[in-house]
């Protein structure tokens, strides 16, 4: 390929030199059009999840999923109310939240935030795990206090169309798996279990857990090429975001919808999830 006089006739050095003024324009472009649009653009990411041992009552049913709001400075309430919207026009028959409703303890949004999440209602209800950015006393309050029933290592059993479903929550610095046993002990299938950390897939699959719904990662934030494995590699996350299977169990770990460390987000939209369920097929 002929590149014309003046490349052909630059030095290596002025050639890399000329790259890398190139790529840090194309980099800073980027971080801009991260920062003033992409971070704002939430969207509806609708998935089908199979579920093992899933009764036929309980097929189709339409569970929404918010997590990872990150309520602060540098997210505006405007992003998380656009999520809380695109949700609810979605009629689910089930909403979860995941966790990190605000940033690094910073309880001045705890109120603020759940009463963003206020009009939140499903016909089985609206149930809540908190994060590793959540305090255990001011964010579950502010939570309950809108009717949002927060599991902290609990587990809750409701009825849908005469078939039982075990919602389990569990807390970010549950990690052993007889921590986690604990909270389920008892339980009937099938188990839709609450983790914010998508590394809990080990234990949920070796305790036989149907269902996982995560966030935590918040799908990369920034995502680029080869970037993103190495992060999912370094974190020993099983997926940065979608669904992923081990065994007999299903997770779908979710995006989220707000920011950390920088109000940036690039190829990795913030969305509402919304999860409807299926028979996983016999194997």
């Amino acid at each position: 390929m002929d590149l014309g006089w003046p490349a052909r006739h630059l030095t290596r050095r002025q050639m890399l030199r000329a790259l890398a003024a190139t790529g840090a324009s194309g980099l800073a472009g980027g971080a801009g059009y991260g920062y003033l649009f992409a971070r704002h653009q939430v969207q509806v990411t609708r998935a089908s999840l199979p579920v093992s041992g899933l009764p036929d009552n309980i097929v189709g049913l339409k569970i929404g999923l918010l997590t990872d709001l990150h309520y602060s400075q540098s997210v505006p309430a405007e992003n998380i109310q656009a999520a809380v919207e695109l949700l609810m026009n979605e009629t689910p028959d089930l909403i979860v939240l995941g966790g990190d409703y605000i940033t690094a303890f910073d309880t001045r949004f705890a109120e603020p935030v759940a009463e963003i999440l206020a009009p939140l209602s499903a016909q089985h209800g609206v149930y809540a795990i908190l994060g590793n950015h959540d305090d255990e006393n001011i964010v579950p309050a502010s939570l309950k206090a809108k009717k949002i029933q927060v599991l902290r290592d609990a587990r809750t059993q409701i009825s849908i169309r005469g078939e039982k479903l075990e919602i389990a929550g569990i807390r970010f610095w549950t990690r052993q798996p007889s921590q986690i046993a604990q909270v389920l002990r008892g339980a009937s299938a099938p188990v839709l279990l609450l983790a914010h950390d998508p590394r809990r897939l080990v234990e949920a699959a070796k305790l036989g857990v149907s269902l996982l719904l995560s966030g935590h990662t918040h799908g990369g934030q920034v995502v680029l090429p080869i970037v993103d494995t190495l992060v999912t590699r370094a974190r020993h996350f099983p997926v940065l975001s979608g669904i992923t299977q081990q065994d007999h169990t299903t997770m779908f770990v979710s995006r989220g919808v707000g920011t950390v460390y920088l109000p940036i987000r690039l190829n990795c939209p913030p969305e509402a999830a919304i999860l409807t369920l299926e028979r996983m097929a016999d194997v």
